[in-house]
């Protein structure tokens, strides 16, 4: 028997919530959900979903992944991308991979057909309701290219895809243009970066190989840009059996403000929300339900920021420190969602909680901070001089 998904508006507003979760307290869900299960749906597979009017027109598949929606049509990919300062407001960034030279005509297929189904009712005319819409793990292209095949795939944190090189097909005429990126270009580790609305879009540095007697054989290979298109320069490789190329798109968001911002530690807790910790000079750095909304310092200041699991809202984000420079260095979190942030400070205004030294040693002192789960209060806050 499949599993139903019943879309409520907040889903169509791209928040990928069941239904029956929308309104269940949250401390229900901690007492009922393990945290192994975050892990396990990470590992899921993407889920293409057949455009049945869900949809424009010109899609064939759709999919959600982690951060982002994606739109796949006869020659290109769209990504529509959430942002972290501007969830589910005004107009999301856009991003589309256009096809050079591809074969308008080339078959889309869905493979590997998953077992749910998805339902949009939608409004209070049933007639308009969309229901029993297949999705696929897979979605393949045939012949996009002479001998070239794209098939999509991945799983709930990363989305893969990989072109398929027949036997003395030209890989050569694999094109891609970007429409919708501000900048465009390959960084030191090899990796296709694009920045997007905010973010940016980094797709791996390609994964070359072939299959020889069962055996994964890796090809040299890299991107290689010409203006804004981006196409792949290989090593040598055997002409007589199939190719794969294989690059990995990951989406990362961009936090700071119009001066010097430094991440300095990260660390991820049991659902998947991500703490980081570092320095800024921003005064306009993005804050959230701080207990110290205001306080930047003239040279820079700590800072701690909780995102959401998928990397798309600010939990909480505020300044750490005083009047001098403070930078936080090292971050921890325990089971319960309280953060434990390291760091050095030259403030002797530095707001200490239940402290074990208050007074400033002069030069640079240590502190520590305990912040409770919604990051509006400090436990404890401490400094010390060795």
């Amino acid at each position: 028997m499949g599993i139903t998904r019943l879309f409520s508006w907040q889903e169509q507003r791209g928040v990928n919530k069941p239904r029956e979760l929308v309104n269940r307290p949250l401390s229900h869900l901690d007492k009922t959900i393990s945290p192994h299960i975050n892990e396990t749906y990470g590992r899921l597979p993407l889920s293409f979903e057949v455009n049945q009017g869900q949809a424009g027109s010109d899609t064939l598949f759709l999919s959600r992944g982690s951060g982002y929606q994606l739109y796949l049509s006869a020659n290109e990919m769209a990504l529509a991308l959430d942002r972290a300062d501007n969830p589910s407001r005004g107009r999301q960034p856009v991003v589309r991979m256009k096809f050079v030279g591809a074969n308008p005509e080339a078959a889309a297929i869905g493979r590997e057909m998953l077992p749910g189904k998805s339902n949009y009712l939608i409004g209070n005319d049933p007639s308009k309701w969309l229901t029993n819409i297949p999705s696929y793990a897979k979605v393949e292209y045939q012949q996009l290219w002479p001998g070239v095949d794209l098939v999509y795939y991945g799983n709930q944190r990363q989305l893969e895809y990989d072109f398929v090189v027949a036997p003395g097909a030209d890989p050569r005429a694999i094109r891609i243009s970007f429409d919708g990126a501000e900048n465009l270009k390959v960084d030191e580790l090899g990796n296709l970066a694009l920045r997007v609305g905010g973010g940016e879009i980094t797709f791996r540095k390609p994964m070359v190989y072939q299959e020889v007697n069962g055996v994964r054989r890796e090809v040299a290979g890299e991107y290689a840009l010409r203006g804004r298109q981006a196409g792949f320069h290989l090593g040598e490789y055997d002409a007589s059996r199939p190719l794969v190329i294989d690059p990995i798109l990951t989406y990362s968001t961009y936090l700071g403000g119009s001066f010097d911002d430094e991440g300095r530690s990260i660390v991820v807790d049991a659902a998947g929300a991500a703490y980081v910790t570092g320095a800024t000079s921003s005064a306009n750095f993005p804050i959230e339900k701080a207990f110290n909304p205001t306080n930047v310092a003239r040279e820079r200041s700590a800072f701690v920021t909780k995102f959401n699991p998928a990397g798309t809202a600010l939990v909480y984000s505020t300044y750490l420190g005083g009047a001098g420079r403070d930078e936080g260095l090292d971050i921890a979190v325990d089971t319960l969602g309280n953060a434990y942030v390291t760091g050095v400070t030259r403030s002797t205004n530095f707001p200490t909680k239940n402290p074990l030294q208050a007074t400033p040693g002069g030069g640079d002192d240590g502190f520590v901070v305990k912040l409770n789960p919604a990051g509006s209060d400090r436990i404890f806050h401490v400094r010390w001089r060795e």
